[in-house]
């Protein structure tokens, strides 16, 4: 039997979680309102509590003590005394097993039960009454872990922002149905790393992976008891443990061991991280962490009505990232990423929040103040969702230099215009060119809009093409998540069709958007499974489907449609790498000429000639024609690029300069080579529902 002794030694505050020094461990936690800390610790085998000591030494908030002689997989957990005051905010209740926010590693997942709410959870008097019962036996165990890994010659990509192409996916539904020789563990971090993997990423041209949750999370109850489940992972319970169900054998170095072949591959990782709220909902929510250690500080609670919590998140709960202690715990989980797994960036899911404080939001909050400063996290790839449920919620464009924005009006935008809603050629305009008009402030870059077309919130590219509406029945909400609007058209059917007609013009329509998407300025972001038309039937909100509407079938990319648009995406990136005009660096206004009387960005109509102001605003539009320019290597490179979403195929003059026009692109036919115009062209074929993409190499006399 392991003996310790009677008492912790006084141990330092300095490092909050519990660490291992080699002849000890150090416990560290905060709490500002507390009036004494526990530390339980268990048996390694059958999990019962085999020891418990108060935290002897409170400094500066923080409850600290020494354990000597304890050594990395010592099970522990805590429990906080104190006010139970739910009307001033105090939620203290000892009865109440928690997790060491800090903890890098828990045993196992949460198994709910009525033990884990501070109250008594059918009581009349509600979050007011108190529940005296142990949670312990359904509360996971936090693990003293050995962080200790072999890196060897690990070295991050950086992949230049105007280089990098995103790829958005989820640990499980990439791999779990993707067979591969060595026989990884599908649905997990040894199946991302896997050889057959990277090679897919490689052909498809992507630089940048970008996971969604893989912290700890734990899936809300009333969906464990519908049958469903947290899939997407947005309900993280701790910020610095990986979440176990992506392990194969339990271990977190199988996540830095993905990493690191990734980064061998020359592939980023991003992460997609939730520090704006915790599964712990709002005050009638569970007791499992933050609101047993401090309620009052964690989160922000409404002022002169603390018993309720704040709900900007529309996750019940928000936390309190203006308090010190609360934002200094979001940095260091950052920076544990950063420097434990080499993880490449970030992308914060509504970061809004995070930079919202007392008065509202503010892009020189306290949290963005330090990110823009760390040596650490200043040097990583910094992503923010721009917007949020709450008050002045939506901030895209507002967020300060160094941070990209996913941009949904590219999406919305690109959707209705190929769609062929009216007066949309201005604002696609504006999209194409990275969104300066929201966006050219501060100097920032073209970089700083994410562009995107599907994200896994809302439909696949294949449902934007196949769906008029929604179809979430499955979700058990009577088909009311999710979003109600998708710009999405069904071209005659809804759903899957066999009729010819049909799929060929679909077809189209997605290879348009495509080329969209990774031709225009700014950084483009793909979905996992575009590129082989993956469907979730029409689900567009599918958070909590856990199964094969989520999970990509990896048949689709081997049928014939599959393997086009897995060549047409591959074809698109090489393009974008080729070309400096279609990946600039700087925003073009038309002020800037590469060449004498060449703009760097100019606009054309059908018969060559300049948009003019009316054009702009005509109803009946369905040609838009856009030359870029731009210098590289002491070469200009000049593409001209015709979008035509109507339904006929039109015919248009090629603008200046005089050169040898070569047609890049032609979206309605993927697979066919570059080719080389007639020298005496002065014209190409536009067809319908179509975009082509052509450059030219001026004559002689037209370059300096």
């Amino acid at each position: 039997m392991t003996r310790f002794p009677s008492s912790l030694m006084p141990g330092t505050p300095t490092r909050l979680g519990a660490h291992w020094d080699g002849m000890g461990v150090n416990f560290a936690v905060f709490s500002a309102n507390a009036q004494r800390i526990d530390l339980c610790l268990f048996d390694p085998r059958d999990r019962r509590e085999i020891a418990r000591f108060q935290l002897p030494e409170y400094t500066d908030e923080v409850w600290h003590g020494y354990l000597p002689d304890a050594e990395p997989g010592l099970l522990y957990g805590f429990r906080a005394f104190g006010p139970y005051d739910p009307v001033n905010g105090h939620r203290f209740n000892p009865h109440k097993l928690l997790i060491d926010p800090y903890a890098r590693r828990l045993t196992g997942p949460i198994s709910w039960s009525d033990m884990q709410f501070g109250y008594r959870l059918h009581s009349p008097r509600a979050d007011l009454s108190f529940d005296r019962r142990d949670s312990a036996p359904y509360m996971p165990r936090c693990v003293v872990e050995n962080d200790a890994y072999e890196w060897e010659d690990d070295v991050l990509p950086r992949v230049p922002w105007d280089r990098t192409v995103i790829m958005e996916a989820h640990v499980k539904g990439l791999t779990m149905r993707r067979e591969m020789d060595r026989n990884p563990q599908p649905g997990t971090f040894q199946a991302l790393g896997a050889p057959e993997m990277i090679a897919h990423l490689h052909r498809l041209g992507v630089t940048t992976i970008e996971l969604l949750p893989i912290q700890c999370f734990a899936p809300e109850r009333y969906l464990l008891e519908r049958g469903l489940t947290n899939y997407w992972g947005y309900n993280t319970l701790a910020f610095f443990v990986p979440y176990a169900g992506y392990l194969a054998n339990g271990s977190p170095h199988e996540l830095r061991a993905a990493v690191r072949r990734l980064h061998k591959a020359g592939i980023e990782v991003v992460m997609d991280v939730v520090y704006n709220h915790t599964c712990e909902g709002s005050e009638l929510g569970p007791t499992l962490c933050y609101r047993g250690l401090d309620n009052a500080t964690y989160y922000r609670l409404v002022p002169g009505n603390e018993r309720h919590l704040i709900n900007d998140t529309g996750c019940g709960n928000t936390l309190n990232l203006s308090h010190p202690r609360v934002l200094q715990m979001v940095l260091d989980s950052l920076r544990y990423w950063a420097n434990e797994f080499h993880i490449d960036g970030f992308r914060f899911d509504l970061a809004p929040v995070l930079g919202r404080e007392p008065y509202g939001f503010d892009p020189g909050s306290g949290f963005f103040d330090a990110i823009i400063q760390d040596p650490v996290l200043s040097k990583r790839k910094m992503i923010a969702e721009p917007w949020d449920p709450g008050p002045g919620g939506y901030q895209f464009g507002n967020f300060p230099p160094g941070f990209a924005e996913w941009n949904d009006r590219f999406r919305d935008t690109t959707r209705r215009f190929w769609r062929g809603d009216a007066m949309q050629q201005g604002e696609m305009a504006a999209r194409i060119a990275g969104s300066g008009d929201l966006l050219d402030k501060r100097g920032r870059r073209p970089w700083s809009s994410i562009n995107i077309l599907t994200t896994h919130d809302g439909f696949t590219l294949e449902d934007v093409v196949s769906y008029a509406g929604r179809h979430n029945e499955a979700n058990k909400e009577n088909g009311q998540d999710g979003h109600a609007e998708n710009y999405s058209a069904n071209w005659g059917v809804e759903g899957q069709s066999d009729d010819p007609a049909i799929i060929n013009l679909r077809g189209r329509i997605q290879r348009a958007m495509m080329a969209t998407l990774m031709l225009s300025h700014g950084t483009p972001m793909l979905l996992a499974g575009d590129e082989f038309n993956q469907t979730q039937e029409g689900n567009n909100n599918a958070y909590c489907q856990d199964n094969d509407i989520s999970w990509l079938d990896w048949s689709r990319a081997e049928t014939p449609a599959g393997q086009v648009m897995i060549g047409f995406v591959a074809r698109l990136a090489a393009l974008r790498r080729g070309h400096a005009s279609l990946r600039a660096t700087r925003y073009m206004h038309g002020r800037h000429h590469p060449l004498p009387d060449l703009p760097d960005i100019g606009w054309f109509r059908r018969d060559g000639s300049p948009m003019g102001q009316e054009q702009w605003g005509e109803e009946a539009f369905h040609l838009l024609g856009v030359r870029r320019a731009s210098t590289e290597a002491d070469r200009v490179d000049i593409t001209y690029m015709l979008l035509n979403p109507g339904g006929d195929d039109i015919r248009a003059v090629l603008p200046g300069p005089a050169g040898r026009w070569t047609l890049l692109l032609d979206t309605t036919r993927p697979e066919q080579p570059e080719t080389a115009l007639d020298e005496a062209a002065h014209d190409v074929v536009v067809p319908a529902h179509g975009l082509v993409l052509l450059s030219v190499a001026p004559d002689a006399e037209d370059t300096p």
